[in-house]
């Protein structure tokens, strides 16, 4: 599946345009050309919620299925839930790479973290539970803020909180969690030192090693930072 590239976002949280959401099964939706085929996944703010995937297993199913039963089950440390088909029809396809890959549908929901594909099997209208983003921003930004959802774009493997710490030591203990890390694994740095945004950059030319993202969030700093296999500094250490 294609990555999908034109998101819009919401309180922080993507919502691509072309696609149809379900908010009551949390899944979004893409219809084949031809109308018959509609592929489905999670939604990001669902994926935010609850953090890294740890598994992904699908359900054994024959038959056609109606809107609202579970085609599989998503496990993270702290969420087991089932992703529901949100239109009847005949399960076609499954990702083969969510077995292995369960991160995929925190770092890329609406692309390669796609779940499966049901054929509709005629013409008949898609369900009105679906619907574009333009109807939905509104209500999926509110419960993104009901449930302090926070969306990344990529999911942390660990968090790391520097409250209170000045700025020589949180990056002396960002070094030695880098280090710990196997790479492209990605690392939350939560910190309130106000020279953090001017040091954490001199930090990543420094070590070659990647911001994702950054924010702050009244006085605290959001870093998002990943372990490169090939770090490439673009100055030298001191």
């Amino acid at each position: 599946m294609a990555r999908v590239e034109d998101h819009e976002s919401v309180e922080g949280c993507a919502l691509p345009s072309k696609l149809l959401y379900d908010l009551e099964l949390d899944v979004w939706a893409r219809p084949g050309g031809d109308g018959r085929l509609l592929t489905f996944g999670i939604m990001s703010p669902l994926a935010s919620f609850a953090g890294k995937f740890l598994e992904v297993s699908f359900r054994r199913i024959e038959g056609a299925l109606t809107r609202g039963q579970s085609v599989a089950t998503i496990v993270s440390a702290r969420f087991t839930g089932a992703v529901r088909v949100p239109a009847g029809g005949q399960i076609v396809e499954r990702n083969p790479e969510l077995s292995q890959r369960p991160k995929l549908l925190n770092n890329d929901p609406y692309g390669q973290g796609w779940v499966a594909t049901v054929d509709l099997g005629g013409s008949a209208p898609l369900p009105p539970t679906l619907r574009d983003a333009s109807h939905v921003r509104e209500e999926v930004a509110r419960k993104v803020r009901e449930m302090h959802i926070r969306c990344y774009p990529a999911v942390p493997d660990v968090e790391l909180f520097e409250i209170g710490s000045e700025c020589s030591a949180v990056l002396a203990h960002l070094d030695d969690e880098v280090a710990r890390r196997a790479p492209e694994e990605v690392i939350l740095l939560v910190a309130d030192d106000p020279t953090a945004p001017i040091e954490l950059e001199r930090w990543r030319m420094r070590t070659g090693h990647s911001i994702l993202h950054w924010r702050k969030e009244e006085n605290l700093y959001h870093f998002l930072v990943r372990r490169e296999r090939a770090p490439r500094p673009s100055r030298p250490s001191p």
